[in-house]
């Protein structure tokens, strides 16, 4: 059985998403493998960044207009993990591809962290679904590289304490929009969770004899994972628990939601993009619930069972800095 040497690991972050966002799964990523110990993480840098890297994180300074810095830092990397806005120009993720195919990067972690793709209506709905099929037959088609998606659902803290346009709570006012009756469960995970299960899957032998899990079984394949399955009104009682108070209840027919952000981003408000995208995980057998279909790693990875209370806790208290720092809502 051949072992995977100490994988030299690129985290690549996009500037404005993460100072935007106040914290990002690629922090969480970074840390996981960090006190793992198994792996020397670099993070990529352009030279004027005023991002702050997580301790024991090298860092290597690119230019993304100038390719050949890109592929020397890239040059002896085994798994390039790439994770930015879904926002972020198209072009930054496919010079990182291209760069990764030069150096010979062995596996690409590109941007998915969403919803599964294999979904081609909750993909083309949610327009999230493109980019992430062109990343994969970009992937394939330079021939030196294999991919890998994690379909972490969205994330569960940011969705819940950043905005009512996102899993519907209010968090200034104290109210919750339910979607039709907001009984419809989805797949969600936490920021930890998902940078545990990167790090436990880079921990995996490259290949097995053995018929035991290994890094070669995710090759070109997505990684599902999930921290709950819940719906809103499985969320609403966490947060009620949590915070000790009643919270008002309105409700929304989903359909009516998710046209009416389909509206408004196409008239230019950027604020439409996370209603449609939100409300249309929502809809009933509409494929934001993916563990019943495609089932989950959680257990070939080892994943612990999280305790939803505490992950509600992690969002409220994002929801009152950012509410104090006047951030709330903003992107």
């Amino acid at each position: 059985m051949e072992i995977l040497p100490p994988a030299t690991l690129i985290w690549c972050r996009e500037l404005m998403f993460y100072q935007q966002a106040g914290g990002s799964v690629g922090k969480f990523i970074a840390q996981e493998l960090v006190k793992a110990g198994k792996h020397q993480v670099t993070a990529l840098s352009r030279p004027n960044s005023t991002n702050k890297i997580p301790s024991g994180v090298d860092v290597k300074q690119i230019n993304y207009d100038e390719p050949s810095t890109i592929i020397d830092a890239l040059k002896g990397i085994e798994v390039l993990i790439i994770t930015m806005a879904v926002t972020a120009p198209p072009e930054t993720q496919q010079k990182l591809i291209e760069a990764a195919a030069a150096a010979d990067v062995g596996f690409v972690l590109y941007n998915s962290w969403g919803i599964p793709v294999e979904n081609s209506e909750l993909g083309k709905d949610t327009y999230l679904g493109p980019p992430q099929v062109a990343a994969r037959e970009s992937i394939e088609k330079l021939g030196k590289s294999a991919w890998i998606g994690i379909t972490c659902g969205f994330w569960y803290e940011f969705s819940l304490g950043g905005s009512g346009l996102r899993f519907g709570f209010d968090f200034p006012s104290k109210s919750v929009t339910l979607f039709d009756e907001g009984k419809v469960p989805i797949n969600t995970s936490t920021w930890p969770q998902c940078g545990r299960a990167v790090t436990k899957l880079l921990s995996l032998p490259l290949q097995s004899d053995k018929g035991s899990p290994c890094l070669n079984d995710f090759k070109n394949k997505p990684v599902y994972i999930s921290s709950f399955k819940i719906d809103q009104t499985d969320m609403l009682e966490s947060v009620e628990r949590v915070t000790g108070e009643k919270w008002e209840v309105k409700s929304e027919p989903v359909k009516e939601r998710y046209a009416e952000g389909v509206k408004e981003l196409r008239s230019g408000n950027r604020m439409g993009f996370s209603k449609l995208m939100y409300s249309r995980v929502f809809y009933p057998n509409g494929g934001g619930e993916y563990e019943s279909e495609y089932g989950l790693h959680n257990d070939v990875l080892g994943l612990p069972v999280e305790n939803l209370d505490e992950a509600t806790r992690v969002a409220v208290e994002n929801a009152k800095k950012e509410i104090a720092e006047q951030r709330y809502g903003l992107y």
